[in-house]
């Protein structure tokens, strides 16, 4: 199992063995309990038989264009890895921020929402206080004027009434004074007959 990754256009393989540490760590500290003597250095490779110098160049360099080969592809791959990484987290930079954008816009349409239909409502109150008083003293003037006419046709009834002024009207059979009134007003209605 590996791991392998691209860093500063070089190419990383970190190779790691499956191995249980444990046992691993355990076998070390049994070998420096059994004090072992120092290792002899490892026998000299067998010698290689020799194809030609020719053959030798060439096989390197075939290898050395595979490898290179081979590290140009796992690059190119590393890089669309790393491109489509960074753009997923952009993409999800952006989400984030578009929500929380979302967020606030919602945020401040409610609450202009709520100014105005406060704004509304103390409006309509104000127009509601002011209608009732209107009507209010509407009413207390046609109250007024129709007291006004009351007391006026009432001193008038008095006076024609008046015994001093009675025999001026003595020498008429009958008399009918009516009072006009304007037609949206109470109609008085006064007949006098004389006796």
């Amino acid at each position: 199992m590996g791991i392998q990754f691209c860093k500063d256009d070089q190419f990383h393989e970190t190779i790691i063995e499956d191995i249980d540490e444990t046992r691993l760590l355990k076998n070390k500290e049994k070998m420096k309990k059994i004090k072992l003597p120092p290792k002899s250095p490892p026998p000299p490779p067998p010698p290689q038989k020799k194809s030609g110098p020719d053959e030798d160049a060439l096989e390197r360099e075939r290898l050395q264009q595979l490898y290179r080969k081979r590290h140009r592809a796992r690059v190119k791959a590393a890089e669309k890895i790393q491109a489509w990484w960074r753009g997923t987290l952009v993409r999800r930079a952006l989400l984030v921020a578009a929500l929380r954008a979302w967020m606030i816009q919602l945020w401040w349409r409610t609450l202009l929402w709520r100014r105005i239909l406060k704004q509304q409502q103390d409006l309509l109150k104000i127009y509601v206080i002011q209608e009732e008083a209107a009507v209010t003293l509407q009413s207390w003037v046609r109250m007024w004027q129709c007291h006004q006419r009351y007391c006026r046709i009432r001193n008038a009834i008095c006076i024609l009434q008046d015994p001093k002024n009675y025999f001026a009207f003595e020498t008429s059979d009958s008399l009918q004074a009516q009072y006009e009134v304007p037609p949206n007003q109470p109609e008085f209605h006064i007949e006098i007959l004389s006796v």
